[in-house]
C-alpha cells in the first residue's frame, strides 16, 4: 500500500502532493514541506497509508473519536 502526503488547509480541503511505495521518502518530503511553511501557518502536512488516493482522503477527513486513557 502506498503512501499519500497532503497539505491539509482550513474546513479541511485537502491538496495532493505526492504518494510513495516507500515510507522513508514519504517522511522526507513531510519534513520538507513542513519546514517551507511559516511558523503561524494555519495549514497541516500530512501522510496517510491507504490502499489508494480515495481511500486516503476518507481517512483524512474523517472525524476522529476523543482518545480515552485510563478508566474513569
Amino acid at each position: 500500500m502506498p503512501y499519500f502526503v497532503y497539505k491539509i488547509h482550513p474546513e479541511n480541503r485537502l491538496e495532493y502532493l505526492e504518494s510513495f511505495s516507500d515510507y522513508r521518502p514519504a517522511k522526507q518530503k513531510i519534513r520538507e514541506e513542513r519546514k517551507a511553511l511559516p511558523a503561524d501557518s494555519p495549514l497541516v502536512i500530512r501522510m496517510m497509508h491507504a490502499k489508494n488516493q480515495s481511500e486516503a482522503e476518507r481517512l483524512l477527513t474523517a472525524p476522529r473519536d476523543n482518545r480515552i486513557i485510563g478508566d474513569d
